[in-house]
Order: C-alpha cells, then sequence, then structure tokens
C-alpha cells in the first residue's frame, strides 16, 4: 500500500464492520487533475468512447429484464437492508445500471466522471468521488447517531441521516448519505476540484482481485488522461481499517 504524509486518515469504523465484515474499500487520491477544459479534445474524445464502450459493457451484468433480479442490484440492495434507510435509496451502481437496461445509457458529463462512471459500468462497483480538501479531519465509513449535520447536493434545507443509517461522514457532519446513496454539497467534486478521494466499493468477498483490477485501471485512465498523480492507493478491510489519505 502507497501512503502519503501523516495527516488525515480513511477509517471503517468498529459499528460499521460488524456489519460487513468481509467488505473491501479500493481508494485513490488523486492530485493535480486537470480541469475539463485543460484536455485536448483528442484526449477528450478518447473519453467518450471509453464511456461508450463501458455502457456496452455493462450489459454482461444484466441477465434479467427486471433491475432487482440481476445480481449486482440484488447484492447491494441486500446489503441495505441491514441498515435503516431514507425510502427509495438504491445504491448508486443501480442507478448506472438501471439506465442501461431501459436504453437509456449514461452520457458524458466531464473528463473525470466520464472515466470513473466508465470503470463504475464496466466492472460494475460503485464509485465515489469527493473533494479531499474539503474534509475536515478524517473522513469514516460508520454507523450514524441519527441527526447530524447533512446539506444534500442540490438542496437548500438539511436532510440529516436516521439513527443506525451507514454514512461517510468526518467531523463536520456527513459527507454520503445511506452508503453510497446521496453526496452532500460541502465536499462535492466541481469543475474546480483538482484534489480528489476517490473510493470503490465491493461487498462480494470473491470479486476482491477484480476490484484490485478496476483500481489499477482506473489509475491508469486519471494519470494518462487528467494528469493525475496518485498520492494513495490501497484497499481498505476489515483485517485493515485504516488507511492514510492526505497528500
Amino acid at each position: 500500500m502507497e501512503t502519503g504524509q501523516t495527516g488525515k486518515a480513511f477509517v471503517l469504523d468498529e459499528a460499521f464492520i460488524r456489519l460487513f465484515p468481509h467488505v473491501a474499500m479500493g481508494v485513490l487520491v488523486a492530485g493535480g487533475i486537470r480541469k475539463a477544459d485543460q484536455i485536448d479534445e483528442a484526449q477528450a474524445a478518447e473519453i467518450r468512447s471509453f464511456l461508450e464502450t463501458a455502457n456496452q459493457e455493462a450489459r454482461r451484468h444484466l441477465t434479467s429484464e427486471v433491475i432487482s433480479e440481476n445480481k449486482i442490484p440484488a447484492t447491494w440492495r441486500a446489503a441495505y437492508k441491514k441498515f435503516p434507510t431514507k425510502k427509495g435509496a438504491r445504491c448508486s451502481i443501480e442507478a448506472l445500471l438501471k439506465r442501461v437496461l431501459h436504453g437509456n445509457p449514461v452520457a458524458s458529463i466531464a473528463p473525470t466522471v466520464d472515466i470513473t462512471n466508465g470503470i463504475s459500468l464496466k466492472y460494475g462497483f460503485p464509485i465515489g468521488a469527493e473533494n479531499i480538501d474539503a474534509f475536515c479531519g478524517d473522513l469514516h465509513l460508520g454507523v450514524m447517531k441519527g441527526g447530524e449535520s447533512f446539506l444534500p447536493l442540490g438542496a437548500d434545507t438539511q436532510d440529516p441521516p436516521l439513527a443506525g443509517e451507514v454514512a461517510y461522514y468526518d467531523s463536520q457532519g456527513v459527507v454520503c448519505r445511506c452508503w453510497n446513496w446521496r453526496d452532500g454539497q460541502r465536499t462535492a467534486v466541481t469543475e474546480d476540484t483538482v484534489n480528489e478521494f476517490i473510493i470503490m466499493e465491493c461487498i462480494e468477498p470473491e470479486r476482491v482481485e477484480e476490484l484490485k483490477q478496476a483500481m489499477e485501471e482506473l489509475a491508469g485512465l486519471l494519470t494518462r488522461y487528467t494528469g493525475a498523480t496518485i498520492h494513495a492507493r490501497g484497499i481498505v478491510t476489515a483485517q485493515e481499517p485504516v488507511m492514510e489519505i492526505s497528500r
């Protein structure tokens, strides 16, 4: 595992580990990411082509026309039943796969988003990205007491987590609700973000090697197309629940 300088860490809390003892979390910290207008059109076109291909490759994860009957969404729905969730909350990978299933492929948004969405679709793992410079202290994945501060993306009022809900959080409040369902405004990646914390989540023990492969491809694409430097990378598990993430 490569780490940066002493400072912020990503931590799996004990209460989370008790719920999900076999989880594996792939973590990348990417710095110096170019803005969209700094990526030349030829490379931007290659990224869009990668996303288009990933939309097609995602069909391999869809053996049924009913989204809940497919293995990846079904696995995550079962995981979500282990903690209280807001009505209608679903794992981010289900939302992507549902678009593919309904013939509405995931469209290009911005180069870094296209890369992460493409890897998520290709491998069938949820991926989250946050502005690491906006973290207040360590980032945790844990079980909420309920009522912690959380302002969702696109909202103007607080929407705090439920008691017992799984969420990412730091010393200032929740970063992402219902594990990987909804991001908050405070740490959201924008077009001005140059340093990102990226996490890929695996709850199927038999897919850990595939997770590692996906992480390597993601790191390579970010380096090649966005000029990113990978300051930290690793797999966080119940056996190794803490990873240094400061640059």
